[in-house]
């Protein structure tokens, strides 16, 4: 070995929730930990995503929750299981950060803010002696299989006894998450998965008028649905959102993984909306029986329909003038509005990413086959999972399960 090389006992290299808690659990260990991360502080797509609410985790079934992870969920189950929803909930009043569950079920700080939690974490890291270098790159391997990381003002060249990717998916470069990393692992020979949009918003050609007065306007207490290519339904409520490119929010999010995936195979997807989830075809058909003969069609679509501001525009902008009047046959459109997609917006802008390291390329305690005492943990795996707390959870979970794994393989 080089002697310009400097030995560790464990190096975790990205300095995101993922990280950061396998350097709690090897430090709490007894390990020595140094950490190196891009920017200038640790944690930044941590705190973003507590902008508007820290969402740590859910609180719906258990089985449910796995199941939010799809053909991934057999995979992460034992991760997930050994760092639960309320292990998760557990960790953070350890470290006195109190959390409630809101209506949707979804679980927060009581404060909501992320940076609170984040303080006391560090706080307790700096306790366990982990050692944290911000603004050190990771850029690869030397031919001497040791980790090569550019600081300040020199490449280091490290051999570490245990070393842990928690690199992040492919978006929110700003925040530090670039995916530039995959290359460098699929030349070593390690099966990787290019990197997609997840949990993203979709393009739409809105006209002048959409953009101008409804941009940025919420759809309050919609639906929207997709079959996905094995014709199963995927259905989520919620409050979507028009946006100047097209549409998000929370709903787009819950489904956008069958409808990327449709824009992928097919060129294009369409959803249905259902403008009014609470009332079934039948009471609206009878509603709108009820309209006088000489109520117009902006007064049936108001008072009979429930249609108004966006929820009106977005209707009006994805109907003909045929199919406007044509009343008795509203309430079907209503129920069942269709818009067709051609494009995700760019990956970089999405929530999360679907992609990364393939889970043939690890073991069972995510260890690389190939590179032995060598992890990869959170969003740089190939999984995917909707907002609502599981992305969290996940990062989390298979940190503390590799982590935990590293040190009982250390002293067996």
């Amino acid at each position: 070995m080089p002697d310009s090389a400097i030995h560790l006992s464990a190096v975790v290299i990205g300095g995101g929730p993922a990280g950061l808690m396998v350097a709690e659990q090897l430090s709490k260990a007894g390990i020595t930990v140094d950490l190196y991360d891009a920017m200038p502080t640790v944690g930044r797509k941590f705190l973003r995503a507590g902008i508007g609410g820290l969402n740590l985790t859910h609180n719906e079934g258990w089985d449910d929750f796995v199941g939010r992870f799809g053909h991934k969920a057999a995979v992460l189950k034992p991760a997930l299981d050994a760092f639960n929803a309320i292990n998760l909930r557990s960790w953070a009043a350890d470290l006195g950060v109190d959390t409630f569950v809101g209506s949707s079920g979804r679980v927060f700080p009581v404060e909501k803010k992320a940076a609170p939690l984040l303080r006391r974490w560090l706080s307790r890291l700096r306790e366990n002696r982990v050692r944290i270098h911000s603004r050190h790159r990771w850029l690869g391997w030397n031919q001497q299989d040791e980790l090569l990381i550019q600081g300040p003002s020199s490449i280091l060249t490290i051999n570490a006894a245990l070393t842990f990717f928690a690199l992040g998916g492919g978006s929110w470069a700003a925040l530090g998450s670039n995916g530039h990393w995959l290359p460098k692992f699929a030349e070593r020979g390690i099966s990787c998965v290019k990197f997609r949009p997840s949990n993203c918003g979709f393009e739409y050609p809105w006209s002048a008028d959409m953009k101008s007065n409804f941009s940025g306007t919420p759809l309050k207490s919609i639906a929207v649905s997709i079959k996905d290519r094995n014709g199963a339904e995927w259905r989520q409520r919620g409050d979507a959102v028009i946006a100047n490119y097209g549409i998000e929010g929370g709903p787009v999010y819950a489904v956008s993984a069958p409808m990327r995936d449709a824009i992928e195979q097919e060129g294009e997807c369409t959803i249905h909306w259902d403008l009014d989830p609470d009332r079934s075809l039948e009471k609206l058909q009878q509603a709108i029986a009820k309209r006088r003969s000489k109520d117009s069609l902006a007064n049936v679509l108001r008072k009979q329909c429930g249609l108004s501001g966006s929820k009106l525009a977005l209707f009006k902008a994805l109907t003909s003038k045929e199919q406007m009047a044509d009343i008795d046959e509203l309430p079907a459109l209503i129920k069942h509005l269709p818009q067709t997609f051609g494009a995700t917006r760019a990956l970089d802008e999405a929530i999360s990413t679907d992609g990364g390291i393939c889970f043939t390329a690890l073991d069972d305690k995510l260890m690389l086959k190939q590179m032995p005492n060598t992890y990869c943990v959170g969003e740089m795996l190939d999984w995917e999972a909707p907002t609502g707390g599981y992305l969290l959870t996940a990062c989390f979970a298979t940190a503390a399960w590799a982590a935990k794994a590293a040190v009982a393989r250390k002293t067996v």
